[in-house]
């Protein structure tokens, strides 16, 4: 009954959107600023430093989506959102652009109208538990209390997880990251359980990281992206090739350090050539300046400097590549040719 609620309410939203969503480059150009929905609080995916500025893997994906439109990465108004609210500040045009491990799923994308542009990061369900229980295995969470954030799709892996292996549980409702994360260290759940990269930062910030460890099982598949409302096909595409172009220029070799040295003058890549602005009309297509990925680039770097910087093996962190790592080098990563 809820998911029937929340589903009608946002398809409500949906429509008194639709009108304006059809022009939300125009928008946000005569705005100013981009309004980039982000995460309450996470840390290495998108948080505010001690000075307020926002930081994260999410958070520079919004950057570089500003800087293509404005040429200024910080063009760009964040405004935080949780599990239950980031949907309706969607779709209802309170933000342009949603980048806060989401997941992409078949309701999200077809019932509740949204266009997911890509995914920035693969990712699993896990559960993190205090060493002390002695637990080894979520199969040994037989009768556990379990932290969990309301509004997300952890919430039915859970429970099918717990069903699928004939064991019970009791969940622990909780709004945000924050919140779970205060709950599951004062002890009122045995264990927590979000995306495992969410679990990997929640555990960074622990006084003694040491003392929780996550357990082995991922019990669900989590493609986690950026997402724009359904009715403006050009946004869609403006958002997704920004990201397309961070992902490709890792796998060119082009970085932030060398991107307006590489933009200067054509290269023997054509395919460099029509991401940097050299050749062709790219940037018109999109409504944006021949040189929109060089100012995308040059915010944050290409998607392997981001992931480095914000979640990456030398970061508190320590995320290894894995799956998010180039398709030529065994990972999922791969984009379509700019062509």
């Amino acid at each position: 009954m809820k998911n029937s609620v929340l589903f009608g309410t946002l398809a409500m939203a949906g429509l008194s959107a639709a009108a304006a969503s059809a022009a939300t480059l125009d928008d946000v150009k005569a705005r100013g600023n981009l309004n980039c929905g982000v995460v309450t609080g996470l840390a290495g995916f998108g948080a505010p430093d001690a000075n307020g500025v926002w930081e994260g893997f999410d958070v520079d994906v919004c950057r570089a989506v500003a800087a293509a439109i404005f040429g200024d990465e910080n063009a760009v108004e964040f405004v935080p959102t949780t599990g239950e609210t980031r949907f309706t500040a969607l779709s209802s045009g309170e933000i342009d652009l949603l980048a806060r491990n989401t997941t992409w799923t078949f309701s999200r994308d077809v019932e509740l109208k949204f266009d997911f542009i890509g995914v920035n990061y693969y990712d699993g369900q896990g559960f993190l538990v205090p060493t002390a229980l002695g637990v080894t295995s979520a199969k040994d969470l037989d009768g556990a209390t379990v932290c969990i954030q309301t509004g997300t799709s952890t919430e039915l892996n859970l429970a099918d997880f717990f069903r699928a292996n004939n064991i019970t549980y009791q969940p622990v409702a909780v709004q945000t990251n924050a919140e779970g994360q205060q709950q599951y260290l004062a002890g009122a759940c045995d264990a927590y359980t979000t995306d495992a990269s969410g679990l990997a930062a929640t555990r960074a910030t622990f006084e003694a990281p040491d003392d929780h460890v996550l357990l082995p099982e991922i019990i669900s598949k989590e493609p986690l992206g950026p997402l724009v409302r359904h009715g403006d096909s050009d946004w869609a595409d403006l958002n997704r090739w920004v990201l397309n172009a961070l992902i490709a220029a890792e796998e060119l070799g082009i970085t932030s350090a060398n991107v307006a040295e590489m933009a200067a003058a054509p290269t023997n890549n054509p395919e460099v050539n029509r991401i940097l602005g050299t050749e062709g009309e790219y940037g018109a297509m999109l409504g944006l300046e021949p040189n929109w990925a060089v100012a995308a680039i040059s915010a944050g770097g290409n998607y392997g400097e981001i992931f480095e910087r914000n979640i990456g093996e030398n970061t508190p962190i320590g995320l290894a590549r894995g799956l998010n790592a180039q398709w030529t080098d065994g990972g999922l990563l791969y984009t379509p040719p700019f062509r």
